[in-house]
């Protein structure tokens, strides 16, 4: 009996993404009128908010609005955060987007203004235009030739045809093993950059569509160029102001880019390649494309992150500034003035403010739906109106969170979905804010360094150092 060959198991790869608080947002769920819908894209409810950021939305895409900014303000769970992500995905991957929270420039090794000038540059996009000259056609034959003696330099010749002409290259070793490596065949439809001698794949030809050979599902099938074999193509790359100061600096490098410690630059640096910039757009070789930058829990910058914010927003070179903020009338960080949403009054005058409202119980509902969907979690009817009373009696966060924990309790039990009990177990195993605050009230006298014990402590007053010493 003949021995049977094994064939590995091809496996495919796949790109696994983490659910997040927010992976469920797709865009702003609006229609071709920018009206928003009740419920799309992942967005529920907001209609108003939303539709205030689509109209924002369009002008970005305009080009017409740098140097704007934009607060969204409201209560904490009414979704400001989903509202920003929704914008950077109805955006696209062209236009850039930058997050942070207001206090992640506290934990960075250099000071607040420089990174903030870096998330402001990390939010423009230039887009430079060059021509490249390439040969495309389609490969006729392809021969390499090894040496007899097994050493020593390879050739070949490489014939390509278009729908008017045919010619042979001869090949170096870079060629052949450029062709090698790209695994390029007759009937192949390629395309070769001169400059760098880059060889890429555009897919096989139609009139190789009929051969029987192995062929798999993906083979993409392009038909035969047209006119001369060398052509002359516009080629558009997409870099942000940040990458060409990094890599122009030259203490850094353009390695810092990968490893994302790219320090303090230097302000020459940067009016250096401003001015460049300016004198590419003159020239017609780029253009600037103003993306977003969305800082999160504004309140928490300080004064000389406000002021700094103030003078950036009038910069030519400046994005589109979308803030939130859940804060009401509080101090300033960094001074003892008292201001709405802890922002400095003369740029809350710069602001378009939206408010977020509170969600009602059906677009809670709703939301706690989607978040089921998008976790994987089978939930029956009277678990999610269980789950939504929970949510509007406490927070919404808190009702998200209790999703996952339900799952497990449920398949602890071997069931395929959660129902009621699981609710009411993992409430009773986990804590809200308010719950947590009412058992810190009963039992503060079992806790260290509790005010109200301390207070009951100042009251009496301690003994003198004096009437220590008499009693000794």
């Amino acid at each position: 009996m003949a021995d049977t060959t094994k064939v590995p198991e091809v496996r495919e790869i796949t790109r696994i993404e983490r659910i997040g608080a927010h992976s469920h947002i797709r865009g702003l769920g609006l229609d071709d009128a920018l009206e928003a819908r009740q419920v799309s894209q992942g967005m529920v409810g907001q209609c108003k908010a939303r539709r205030a950021v689509g109209l924002i939305l369009e002008m970005i895409k305009d080009g017409k609005i740098a140097g704007r900014a934009l607060l969204l303000a409201g209560r904490p769970g009414t979704g400001k955060t989903a509202i920003a992500m929704g914008l950077a995905q109805a955006l696209g991957q062209d236009t850039p987007f930058t997050a942070m929270t207001g206090s992640e420039i506290f934990s960075l090794d250099m000071c607040k203004t420089e990174a903030l000038c870096q998330a402001f540059r990390k939010s423009i996009g230039v887009r430079i235009k060059e021509e490249t000259e390439i040969i495309e056609g389609e490969v006729v034959e392809i021969q390499i030739d090894r040496p007899a003696t097994g050493t020593g330099q390879k050739v070949g010749k490489l014939t390509l045809k278009t729908t008017e002409m045919e010619t042979i290259y001869d090949l170096g070793t870079k060629m052949i093993e450029s062709l090698t490596k790209e695994k390029v065949q007759a009937g192949d439809i390629i395309t070769i950059d001169k400059a760098t001698g880059k060889i890429s794949k555009l897919g096989r030809s139609f009139t190789r569509a009929r051969d029987y050979d192995a062929m798999g599902a993906q083979t993409k099938f392009v038909q035969c160029p047209e006119g001369e074999l060398q052509k002359r193509k516009e080629v558009v790359h997409t870099v942000t102001l940040h990458e060409i100061d990094v890599i122009n600096s030259r203490t850094q490098g353009f390695l810092a880019l990968f490893s994302g410690d790219t320090g303090e630059i230097k302000s020459e640096v940067r009016e250096q390649i401003n001015a460049k910039v300016a004198e590419w757009r003159e020239e017609g070789k780029a253009e600037i494309v103003p993306g977003v930058l969305f800082v999160d829990e504004v309140h928490m910058l300080d004064i000389e992150c406000f002021s700094y914010l103030n003078r950036a927003l009038e910069s030519d070179m400046a994005p589109v500034l979308i803030m939130a903020t859940n804060r009401g009338i509080t101090r300033i960080r960094g001074t003892n003035y008292q201001s709405p949403h802890g922002m400095p009054i003369d740029l809350l005058d710069r602001l378009i403010i939206v408010h977020t409202q509170p969600y009602d119980e059906k677009e809670t509902k709703q939301i706690l739906r989607i978040r089921c969907e998008e976790e994987d979690v089978e939930i029956c009817d009277d678990a999610l109106t269980v789950l939504t009373r929970i949510g509007m009696e406490t927070s919404l966060r808190y009702a998200i969170q209790l999703i996952t924990t339900a799952n497990l309790v449920s398949r602890k039990r071997k069931a395929t979905e959660v129902n009621m009990d699981d609710i009411k177990r993992v409430y009773s195993l986990f804590l809200d804010e308010s719950r947590s605050s009412q058992f810190l009230k009963e039992y503060q006298e079992e806790f260290m360094f509790n005010e109200m014990a301390s207070n009951d402590n100042d009251s009496v007053e301690p003994a003198n150092e004096n009437d220590n010493m008499e009693t000794v």
